[in-house]
């Protein structure tokens, strides 16, 4: 009988041990890049309401990230599943692991490089501040105190305008929108009197509207990139390496270059690796 007990308990023993170290091969065997490789298909979101990068016209998804993600698919050899999300939902639904990649631009910044795996640049993303063409009381990002600027709830430019407001005397209010495009609508509206986004953005909008909006220069914000997020962890830092290779390469041949002329008017010479962020 306890013959019997003893190689029950051994045979129970190395089950386990056999279930265990499966798991941990499974484990390692983890691979996003492989399973998107597999499945032919890379899920990524982004917020559909940030021209020129993001944007629905007709309900056709356009703008700099469809165009260049696109290119980066092609070098991946998979489709792109394109997701719209409010910009609030987007990196939450990331940890989630609801989609794969965020395309929507992330601002580089210390708290985020702890949290999340940034691609290589894709943009500038210096911040400034846009005006009503016809306003002559703001000539310069210093005119802003004691009027209302609004921007985006959660970018780093909102932040950004905060910090720099309270260098100025009286200092500005800050109105908080859940997308930039209802900032600019106030603007036109003068219901605020400017708005804060990334200089490509606002660039972008005053030329598209030359009698409703101006850009105020200089940029008033320190240096700094937009990128693409994926997960932190070793599951994911195959797909991150990938899609780098892949900028990196679309940015040497000049297709990079053709995507910003079109949405840009003109082209910008990006860092091949993650830069340190000043922000």
């Amino acid at each position: 009988m306890e013959s019997n007990v003893m190689g029950k308990t051994v045979k129970a023993a190395l089950l386990g041990a056999t279930l265990l170290v499966a798991g941990f091969a499974a484990t390692a065997q983890a691979d996003t890049l492989a399973d998107v490789k597999k499945a032919g298909t890379l899920a990524v979101a982004t917020e559909m309401q940030f021209p020129p990068f993001d944007f629905l016209e007709n309900n056709e998804y356009k703008g700099v990230d469809r165009d260049l993600f696109d290119e980066v698919a092609k070098e991946l050899g998979v489709k792109a599943k394109y997701i719209d999300l409010p910009w609030t939902s987007v990196l939450p639904g990331l940890e989630a692991k609801k989609f794969d990649l965020v395309i929507a631009p992330v601002t580089i910044t210390k708290e985020r490089v702890k949290r999340y795996a940034f691609t290589v640049p894709i943009s500038e993303a210096t911040a400034a501040l846009m005006k009503r063409a016809d306003d002559k009381s703001i000539n310069r990002p210093e005119d802003i105190a004691g009027k209302t600027v609004g921007g985006g709830k959660g970018t780093s430019q909102l932040a950004q305008v905060k910090e720099f407001g309270q260098t100025l005397s009286p200092q500005p209010t800050v109105k908080e929108y859940v997308d930039s495009n209802q900032s600019y609508a106030d603007l036109a509206a003068g219901r605020v009197d400017a708005s804060v986004n990334s200089l490509p953005n606002l660039a972008f909008a005053a030329a598209q509207r030359k009698e409703t909006f101006a850009v105020v220069l200089p940029p008033f914000g320190k240096p700094s990139y937009f990128s693409w997020v994926g997960r932190m962890g070793d599951d994911d830092k195959s797909l991150i390496e990938a899609i780098n290779t892949a900028l990196v390469k679309i940015q040497k041949d000049g297709r990079l270059a053709t995507i910003q002329k079109k949405w840009f008017g003109m082209s910008q010479e990006l860092p091949t690796t993650v830069p340190e962020p000043q922000l």
